[in-house]
């Protein structure tokens, strides 16, 4: 009869009968604005919003208000909130714990009592690096994200750091190591690679291999390496991880570290409507997906004319 007459019940005086929202945030430390110049995110967020819909519930994309991560999820009319890359240090990890929300961290170990998903970092950068060194590379550049706001310096815990650990492992164990001066960050995107990567060139490095922590990095790299007149991969290496779609579609087509984006997204959406439905195992629960090397074409072997200079 209601409904024949045309009848819609008002949202929040049903949210207010139900205690529920139906809705998950999905809250980045940093601006949408700038979250969404990697292509990255857009896999996640896709991944998120299936296992979201699957099971009735919209989406809301949620960044700091004024600069605050605690007053945006005290602002946040959702269920529960999959956290994405925040850091240890971030100054309202404790607000953001008090806030009461159900929560499920990404890439993140700011909550270790929190539920988390995440990859493994370390590994897939190692697995990058020691790609490099069997085709002949000893001269190495990384190109790494700049941490967000507020945070001034990697995260020892988070991701970037796990990276790059991995890539120093694999470096050290060849008798190489890599200097501070070898490492440019940057923002996580295409634009933020051309000028990470032309930064570097200008300071006057010269790698015959770049280990992007990003894939926008690493395609940004690749045209800033163009624009330098360099040859990829004949003149330099570039190895990029995430393996978003575009990845495979670069010219030449980008050698990466794949994790499955998507399925981090669905998983993290997953336990949390776990969290949220009141079980308990699922609180603490910690998921580790694996990652794997992509080999594409823009890797090959360390130029001649370096191997020559090399063993002089």
């Amino acid at each position: 009869m209601a409904e024949s007459l045309g009848y819609r019940p008002h949202p929040v005086a049903r949210m207010l009968t139900q205690r529920r929202t139906l809705a998950l945030g999905v809250l980045t430390p940093q601006l949408l604005s700038v979250v969404f110049s990697n292509p990255f995110f857009g896999a996640f967020t896709e991944g998120v919003a299936k296992a979201a819909e699957e099971s009735g519930y919209g989406l809301h994309l949620i960044s700091p208000v004024q600069g605050s991560l605690a007053r945006a999820i005290g602002r946040a009319t959702v269920d529960g909130v999959v956290v994405i890359g925040l850091s240890d240090d971030h100054p309202e990890v404790e607000q953001i714990r008090r806030a009461g929300l159900p929560i499920v961290l990404v890439d993140s170990t700011a909550l270790p009592e929190q539920a988390s998903v995440e990859v493994d970092d370390e590994g897939g950068a190692r697995a990058a690096a020691e790609h490099l060194l069997a085709l002949g590379h000893r001269e190495f550049l990384v190109l790494g994200v700049e941490p967000p706001l507020p945070a001034t310096t990697l995260d020892p815990e988070g991701v970037m750091s796990r990276r790059l650990h991995g890539y120093r492992a694999a470096l050290a164990a060849a008798g190489i190591e890599l200097a501070d001066a070898a490492i440019v960050v940057g923002p996580a995107s295409i634009e933020g690679g051309v000028a990470t990567f032309t930064r570097a060139w200008e300071d006057g490095l010269r790698p015959t291999a770049t280990l992007a922590m990003s894939d926008a990095m690493a395609i940004g790299a690749l045209r800033a390496a163009r624009e330098q007149r360099l040859a990829v991969p004949a003149d330099l290496s570039i190895v990029g991880f995430d393996d978003i779609d575009l990845a495979r579609y670069t010219d030449p087509p980008l050698t990466t570290v794949h994790q499955p984006i998507r399925q981090k997204g669905e998983e993290a959406a997953r336990l949390l409507l776990s969290v949220i439905e009141g079980r308990e195992s699922a609180r603490s629960e910690h998921r580790r997906l694996e990652t794997r090397l992509v080999i594409r074409g823009s890797t090959g072997p360390v130029p001649q004319t370096r191997q020559e200079v090399a063993r002089i």
